[in-house]
């Protein structure tokens, strides 16, 4: 989006952390920070703390730490600051510098966090907690930009006017140049042409519930099914899954793809996969789906029929919806699918059509244009006090570290 904006004119500021999802780590240790330009961007890295073992604690503290360097940097007084959610806890230490210069800003939420919790954790007295901050953050914004439907009803009911909101679609940021030699490239893959592959890809975390996958593999090792089930990705729970799958011959489980492999191991797959938590409805969209529409190949989707995925699978007409956490419909909906040549042929070219039309990068930067447009001007802003520029200039001219913190429960 921020090089969509510079080729539009727009002077664009990136701050943002080092790489480190869905691996969470570091492919080597960075400098605290660093400045470059990638593509054109201006873009300042921020070193941050990772979280270790996957606990709540550990990604607060994560997000906390970002938070308290990004608060900190030093970024002038810009017309306008887009905040991306996640990461939600750092956008809540960065917002009042924000309040305190009145500097018109905008969140950008991905996921929505206390509804996440409720849905996949069952903890209501959390949920209902984290709702309430991210109810202060929303309110508090001048334009929120959500990325579905279902999230715009649910960023409402946490007291957003609706005039404050926007739904812009995420978009996909790979080539879809056609495969040449898709027999070829299943052969070096090892995919035989024999077997039906279904291709996962993304994180691999609570949200995804991957065990579902697992087990209906393992159906298909006792049914003896020319079935492959292939997780390709990365995350928290990955070496859990790995474990659940010893002994199950037709499950694979490989590393994230780079971005020029990535599209091509999509079109070398004959069906593409979203599997969901069973709880989950309206608290996140998988951006993953925005790339298996441009693939030309069928989607199932294993997920909550209420689902903000399930609604988006509807709507593009790509694929078929089974229930969550039921591995022996996954895997009856992908042997029926695959006996109908002219339907999986149909559901692919309707993916294309569907990102043709609405989840193209123009599209959703001409939306985004338009939410910059309607914030208020730098002149229309009241002058900021002394006391409080010359403490921001302050506090910003010091280096703030991060040091180890111990969870104690």
């Amino acid at each position: 989006m921020a090089e969509r904006l510079i080729a539009d004119g727009e002077d664009v500021r990136v701050l943002t952390a080092f790489p480190h999802y869905p691996e969470w780590r570091f492919e080597a240790a960075p400098p605290r920070s660093t400045s470059l330009v990638v593509r054109g961007v201006r873009v300042r890295r921020l070193r941050h703390r990772l979280p270790r073992g996957g606990s709540s604690a550990s990604r607060l503290i994560s997000e906390l730490s970002f938070g308290l360097r990004a608060l900190t940097a030093r970024w002038g007084r810009p017309d306008a600051v887009v905040l991306v959610s996640p990461a939600l806890f750092a956008c809540l230490v960065v917002a009042p510098r924000l309040l305190l210069t009145r500097t018109p800003f905008v969140v950008w939420v991905q996921d929505l966090y206390g509804l996440g919790i409720r849905e996949t954790s069952g903890d209501g007295r959390l949920a209902r907690s984290v709702s309430r901050i991210e109810s202060w953050l929303l309110r508090r914004a001048d334009q929120v930009v959500v990325i579905s439907d279902g999230m715009a009803q649910v960023t409402q009911s946490l007291g957003v006017h609706p005039d404050r909101i926007s739904v812009v679609r995420n978009w996909t940021h790979i080539d879809s140049t056609p495969l040449a030699d898709r027999a070829g490239y299943r052969a070096a893959l090892g995919w035989g042409e024999d077997e039906t592959v279904v291709l996962h890809t993304g994180a691999m975390g609570t949200k995804q519930d991957l065990g579902n996958v697992v087990e209906a593999a393992r159906l298909a090792d006792a049914a003896t099914a020319p079935v492959r089930f292939v997780l390709m990705g990365d995350g928290m729970d990955r070496k859990h899954i790995e474990q659940l799958a010893e002994g199950v011959s037709r499950l694979e489980v490989l590393p994230p793809a780079p971005s020029d492999r990535y599209h091509r191991m999509l079109q070398a797959a004959d069906v593409l996969l979203v599997n969901e938590h069973p709880g989950l409805r309206g608290m996140a969209l998988p951006s993953k789906l925005t790339s298996y529409f441009t693939s030309g190949r069928p989607i199932v989707a294993a997920t909550n029929a209420q689902s903000a995925t399930a609604g988006e699978i509807r709507r593009s007409m790509a694929g078929v919806q089974v229930d969550a956490g039921v591995p022996s419909s996954l895997l009856a909906a992908v042997r029926a699918l695959v006996r109908d040549l002219d339907l999986m042929s149909e559901l692919g070219a309707s993916g294309g059509r569907y990102y043709r039309s609405s989840l193209t990068l123009d599209g959703a930067a001409r939306s985004f244009e338009r939410v910059l447009a309607a914030l208020p001007v730098a002149a229309e802003r009241l002058p900021v006090p002394a006391s409080v520029s010359a403490s921001i200039d302050a506090v910003a001219a010091r280096e703030i570290v991060v040091e180890p913190v111990q969870v104690v429960r």
